[in-house]
């Protein structure tokens, strides 16, 4: 007797069948950046540490259904009125989506690419910071289903907004 061990996950003959498909085809840092600026002088420093974070995504549609997704994290620390560190990680995949529809697909970009991508972003920031001499810096979890969802908020007030300033149609 067989038994069907697949915790939930729908089986891949079901994915296909239902014709949607998500693959990585590829992980990479696209490009990486750390400085310094005031050392040696900051590890002496008694200020307590601010922290920047700023994030950044893009999408390339490499052809058919095949996108690369970037996600960009930049962390400035500072001290005082000194920066401590400035690091900036692009982290970036290869992806295949094949069988959303345009909404869907939006939200597979916007949300399921940079969470497979977040945990070598953290762990590439982490492991420069403390390269740098500096304390273990550890990046808490980011939440892409709500900012994508703000996003779409934006998008639809700046639609709004648009459609507002034309003028309305025949008048000429």
């Amino acid at each position: 007797m067989a038994e069907d061990i697949s915790n939930g996950a729908a089986a891949p003959q079901d994915q296909q069948a239902q014709g949607a498909q998500f693959n990585v085809q590829k992980i990479y840092l696209k490009d990486v950046s750390f400085e310094a600026p005031n050392a040696p002088q900051i590890f002496s420093e008694q200020a307590q540490p601010q922290l920047q974070l700023n994030l950044a995504q893009k999408v390339n549609n490499l052809g058919g259904d095949a996108y690369e997704v970037m996600l960009t994290l930049t962390l400035t620390c500072t001290a005082g009125d000194k920066n401590a560190y400035l690091v900036e990680v692009t982290q970036a995949g290869i992806f295949t989506l094949a069988g959303f529809d345009a909404r869907m697909l939006d939200a597979m970009l916007g949300t399921q690419c940079p969470n497979v991508l977040f945990p070598y972003a953290r762990q590439a920031i982490s492991d420069l910071v403390q390269g740098g001499g500096f304390p273990p810096f550890f990046l808490q979890p980011i939440n892409f289903d709500m900012l994508y969802a703000e996003n779409l908020r934006r998008r639809a007030g700046q639609q709004q907004v648009d459609e507002s300033q034309q003028p309305p149609a025949g008048n000429a």
